[in-house]
């Protein structure tokens, strides 16, 4: 039984789960339906025509959800976004507000009482707020007043590195570089963002192996592999638009192989909204191969699978691995071979959980084919050996040749729309030297050089009482870092928190001994400066730089944009600098202007991001040039297999969002893609894992994990049978974060471990 306070997780009460059989395909009539019922909610139809006319066109307003990329050339008249696009600027762009009067009627204890769905369904948060300490409701207060009062509240702290920055990924390139700037003049590098939580382990694999942090493949690649295999992803629901691509792989021959614990609905069959014809048809079938691998249990299948290739490769030389780019742009293949003979094959697949004629059907594939893509995200990253996972797909890449051509590469599928772009701009707690270096040139002060807090060492750091102000840049962040209850004291620490938001969470509730709510602009709506419309940037998973701009009449006029509220900090902080902060704040090609003198690859950038399809930035390992790299080659690296040893009664945990989901924030109760409806507390399970567990469907439980000697709790979850590995397990977060230790992180990338959590389940 849980005995955390209320605000700080999410109530353990039923809202009435239903399940049905599991869908085998995704998309089709239930998804406009679905879409539709989102917008007339929150919107009405004429509004929301407006706007989905606008979202992800050219000269429109980039979406406001997931980070895959748009079509260089054409784009589907009024069809280029996805169901959970739609939700995205229904959330956005309703016509509910959270206003004065809703503050006044709901203390902050009511509101920790709700549900994440309901406080994110309040609406729009249209004037700022502020809590301070022994209050129990918020209360409007003027613009003028939380400048100061964060310009105050900073300026007390001892050293700057009593302050903390937090980025979400959906904060533009205008506002993070804008961002950054103010807090090394302020005097630290304690920028930890969203990437931390989640592809941070890519980036730390992919810097080593092919000398950049972001994938290599465009999506004109994808279209054209002969291999694309998706492995711990689930793109129907996280990244709906990749369903179409795959589609576009499959109509060229090229073939699909997922590989996750789960089968995903998406990767069985997709039924294009966009084709009259397929909608009410079969649909397109999506995977040739699915191989349910166990939790964590990737190097170990990755290992099977090379190992038949080298036999094949044995055999006859040059038949299954590319020699010319080995010898020609790589190091350390021997000593990677050498390593891999060590393994004992069956013993492979055994610990992966997949049967051995799927294995032997991907080996072959691989064998044959040239143009390889692999697609990864959080089910790779977010385990103990995050980095090795990834280093592992890239030694196949590697093998084959497979990067730096046409319709191969690495593709490490981003969340949020700007993740990738703000790391870019400069978001980042280990800023390279060589970014400061510019920095200095072009602004004439002495950044910080120390590295900075990342997410986790900043809860920490909160809850040692070393840090005194938490800044938050949109996002949720205690829905979405691991160890709630933890994190929530390390934030109630603080002597201010401040969130950027555009809508209510759970991170309003829980705050410092003052809290306040700054309510910025949302994608869609117009941002007018100094009479004058502006734009923003934004960078896709594919690294494209393209323009967004709103034209919607904002929810209310006490809104700000990112931008102007970061200058209006700065201008407060440094009211006598050399830079001109509010000059800034009201011409963003200002800031385009600055950006193109400190990062490389941003070359006349206020003349290319106003082409309608933007720019690609520059992208080594497309060109297979590894010259930053020792040698000047790509990393072939040695990767251990991961030993889990479950007592009786023990499984591995791995979180999960649903289809009504994205990221932290709750669309509604329902998976649909799961069959699950109504219902988030519930733990997915091995049917003979039930059985032997005394466990039935529906059965109420209590779920405790295990990390060096610690438990954590998670009270009241219903159990559902579902086709799961056996010793397998998977919840929905953030429900279950509380169960996610905070010293459980991954080697080298600090990435909390959320997918593979040690459990044990008992009845309530």
């Amino acid at each position: 039984m849980s005995t955390k306070k209320p605000t700080e997780l999410t109530p353990e009460k039923f809202e009435g789960l239903k399940t049905t059989e599991v869908p085998d395909y995704a998309a089709g009539v239930k998804a406009l339906t679905s879409s539709f019922a989102h917008l007339y909610e929150e919107m009405g139809i004429p509004k929301a025509m407006r706007l989905l006319n606008k979202m992800n066109q050219k000269g429109g307003f980039d979406c406001p959800g997931c980070a895959w990329p748009d079509p260089d050339d054409h784009r589907t008249f009024m069809a280029e976004y996805c169901e959970n696009g739609v939700k995205a600027i229904a959330e956005e762009a309703t016509e509910k507000k959270v206003d004065e009067a809703f503050f006044k009627k709901h203390s902050i204890q009511e509101l920790g009482d709700q549900t994440d769905y309901w406080l994110g369904k309040s609406g729009r948060v249209v004037a700022p707020m502020l809590i301070e300490e022994g209050q129990t409701h918020y209360r409007k207060i003027s613009w003028e007043e939380a400048f100061q009062l964060v310009a105050d509240e900073l300026k007390q702290c001892e050293t700057p590195h009593e302050a903390v920055f937090y980025t979400s990924g959906r904060t533009s390139n205008e506002a993070a570089f804008m961002y950054q700037l103010m807090v090394r003049k302020f005097g630290t590098n304690n920028l930890p963002d969203c990437s931390n939580m989640c592809h941070e382990s890519s980036g730390s694999a992919l810097s080593a192996t092919v000398g950049i942090g972001k994938g290599s493949v465009t999506l004109d690649d994808i279209h054209e592999a002969e291999v694309v295999m998706v492995i711990g992803q689930n793109p129907g629901t996280n990244h709906p638009r990749m369903l179409s691509a795959l589609k576009q792989t499959k109509a060229n021959g090229g073939k699909v192989i997922s590989i996750n614990p789960l089968p995903e609905a998406g990767l069985v069959k997709f039924k294009d909204p966009q084709n009259p014809v397929e909608i009410f048809g079969k649909g397109t079938v999506i995977s040739d191969l699915f191989l349910p691998v166990k939790i964590n249990a990737d190097v170990a299948l990755l290992k099977a699978i090379t190992l038949l290739m080298l036999a094949q490769e044995d055999q006859e030389k040059g038949s299954v691995f590319d020699w010319d780019f080995i010898n020609e742009k790589t190091a350390g293949v021997e000593e990677y071979l050498n390593d891999l003979r060590t393994h004992d094959y069956q013993q492979l697949v055994k610990e992966s959980g997949v049967e051995e004629s799927l294995i032997k059907q991907t080996a072959q594939l691989l064998i044959e084919k040239k143009k390889i893509i692999i697609c990864w995200a959080m089910g790779l990253t977010q385990h103990k050996n995050g980095v090795g996972n990834i280093q592992e797909v890239v030694n196949i890449l590697l093998l084959k040749g497979s990067i730096g051509k046409k319709g191969a590469g690495t593709c490490p599928v981003r969340g949020h729309s700007n993740v990738q772009g703000d790391r870019t701009m400069g978001i980042w707690e280990k800023p390279p030297v060589a970014f400061l270096d510019q920095l200095e040139k072009k602004f004439n002060f002495k950044p910080p050089h120390d590295h900075g807090y990342d997410v986790v060492e900043s809860i920490e750091a909160m809850y040692e009482n070393k840090v005194k102000v938490f800044f938050g840049m949109g996002g949720n962040f205690l829905s979405a870092t691991p160890d709630t209850s933890y994190t929530a004291q390390g934030l109630r620490n603080c002597n201010l928190t401040v969130h950027v938001s555009t809508k209510l969470n759970r991170s309003h509730v829980v705050h410092g001994k003052k809290g306040l709510i700054l309510p910025c602009l949302g994608r869609s709506e117009a941002d007018i400066q100094n009479g004058k419309p502006q734009f923003v940037s934004v960078e896709n998973s594919m690294g494209v730089v393209s323009s967004s701009e709103g034209k919607e009449t904002p929810a209310s006029k006490d809104l700000k944009s990112e931008v102007a509220i970061v200058c209006e900090i700065g201008h407060r902080l440094f009211p006598k600098d050399s830079i001109q902060w509010l000059a800034y704040s009201k011409n963003y090609d200002l800031i385009r202007d600055a950006i193109e003198a400190v990062i490389p690859g941003f070359d006349n950038y206020n003349q290319k991001v106003r082409k309608p399809e933007g720019f690609y930035l520059p992208n080594n390992a497309r060109e297979a040039d590894f010259s930053k790299l020792p040698g000047g080659r790509a990393q072939f690296t040695i990767n251990t297999v991961p030993k889990w040893q479950l007592k009786k009664g023990e499984y591995l945990m791995m979180t999960i969002r649903t289809h009504d989901q994205y990221n932290t924030t709750i669309y509604g109760m329902h998976d649909r893609y799961r069959g699950i409806y109504n219902e988030r507390r519930v733990v997915l399970m091995n049917e003979q894992d039930m059985k032997e567990a005394g466990l039935k469907k529906n059965d109420v439980v209590n779920l405790t994990s295990h990390f060096n000697g610690e438990e954590r709790h998670a009270a009241h979850f219903l159990v559902v049978p579902y086709p799961i590995p056996s010793g397998c397990t998977a919840t929905y977060f953030p429900e279950t974060n509380v169960l996610v230790p905070i010293g459980n992180r991954a080697d080298k990338s600090q990435t909390p471990v959320s997918k593979s959590i040690v459990i044990t389940i008992e009845k309530a």
